[in-house]
């Protein structure tokens, strides 16, 4: 399959389709909205089965299979930060803080780009591992982490503790779901898992579809804050992920992944978390602006991986195969 032929799965796939008809929602200005509460049982339910049906997989692969691919999957939680943040500083010259708060964005993770490059990887014939939530979820904090330590040594004010804060990371909705979903499908195993299973497969697809909608429609509402911030974060927003989806595939097929799943590590390497890391900067580095972060995330980065990176994530895993 062409490179071509990889965009255009992507492109028609009801869930990037989905995404547009959000965008053009906002941009005729519609009144289409999902109610609050059908938003938040969305995410509830895709992070829940994400890490449920990872767990059951879990449950019946030998640990020593994984322990390569955490290590890559935590090393590159450290690096990214820290390459977008020596980015931000020195081409983009913007305030330390601005900095480590976007920083901090870029090196967690966006569980619907994990769920969207699983499925299209899946769609073009390839078969990911299927413990690659357990990666998911170790992927997610030490990229805040180190984005916050970075803030904190900018400002040198801040009086509230690292430790409260990374403890709101690790007690938030996000990890809850996916660490708690994790041990749930662990210790079910496959044959407690069969009974449930209807809900969990037979619905999946069509929740993520419905709430990729209600993502084109956030994402719309903030494509205004780009006159704001600029052509430079435009540019980091396209160019920071393929630099990390390629260091992502790399490390991956270094740890011993297959195609798919060096694809699905890319992915989640080149996406920006826009769930947990906002309200923890928020609430450690008051002094960032929230514009830039919120709008290189989920307005610049998210539409661009569903778009065109995932294929070419995958591009690269195949490459670094050969």
């Amino acid at each position: 399959m062409t490179t071509a032929d990889l965009l255009r799965a992507n492109l028609l796939s009801p869930y990037v389709l989905a995404f547009g008809l959000g965008l053009l929602a906002r941009l005729v200005k519609s009144d289409l909205a999902l109610p609050k509460d059908i938003y938040t049982g969305l995410s509830i339910y895709l992070l829940f089965a994400l890490g449920l049906k990872g767990g059951v997989e879990l449950s019946q692969a030998p640990l020593g299979e994984i322990a390569l691919p955490a290590v890559a999957t935590i090393a590159l939680g450290v690096v990214t930060p820290l390459v977008a943040y020596a980015v931000l500083r020195r081409l983009g010259r913007m305030r330390p803080v601005d900095a480590a708060a976007i920083a901090a964005h870029y090196g967690s993770v966006s569980a619907v780009t994990f769920i969207a490059a699983q499925t299209f990887v899946r769609s073009v014939g390839e078969s990911p591992e299927p413990y690659l939530a357990t990666l998911l979820a170790l992927l997610e904090s030490p990229g805040i982490a180190v984005g916050l330590g970075l803030g904190l040594l900018a400002v040198r004010g801040a009086d509230r503790p690292v430790g409260g804060v990374m403890r709101e990371v690790f007690t938030g909705r996000t990890m809850l779901l996916l660490v708690g979903g994790l041990a749930v499908g662990a210790l079910t195993g496959k044959s407690g898992y069969e009974p449930i299973a209807p809900f969990y497969e037979g619905l999946f697809r069509g929740a993520l579809t419905l709430f990729l909608l209600e993502m084109g429609l956030l994402a719309a509402e903030r494509l205004a804050d780009l006159r704001k911030v600029g052509g430079f974060l435009v540019a980091f927003g396209v160019a920071i992920p393929v630099i990390h989806g390629a260091l992502g595939a790399w490390a991956g097929t270094v740890a011993g992944l297959s195609v798919g799943g060096a694809a699905v590590l890319g992915a989640m390497a080149a996406s920006a978390s826009y769930i947990a890391a906002p309200p923890a900067v928020r609430m450690t580095l008051p002094e960032a602006n929230p514009t830039y972060y919120l709008t290189a995330s989920l307005a610049i980065t998210f539409p661009f991986n569903l778009v065109a990176g995932i294929p070419l994530y995958f591009w690269f895993a195949g490459l670094f195969a050969r």
